[in-house]
């Protein structure tokens, strides 16, 4: 399925939030993620499905000063 990471289209073949991280390489432990705007906390992820078309933004922490 086609979906747009961080304003990027991307395809997919993963149903889940949380398998679509590991496909998509993220697969660090302090990420955040948004599923067409709304907040989707780390517990939710294996859970949450999902379409085609949906916007994911994915957030790292970044170091420097």
């Amino acid at each position: 399925m086609k979906i747009i990471v961080n304003a990027e289209p991307h395809e997919v073949s993963a149903p889940t939030l949380h398998a679509a991280l590991a496909e998509l390489g993220f697969t660090g432990p302090a990420i955040a993620t948004a599923l067409n705007g709304d907040f989707i906390p780390r517990t939710a992820r294996d859970t949450t499905r999902l379409t085609d078309g949906d916007r994911l933004e994915v957030l790292a922490p970044m170091q420097g000063g």
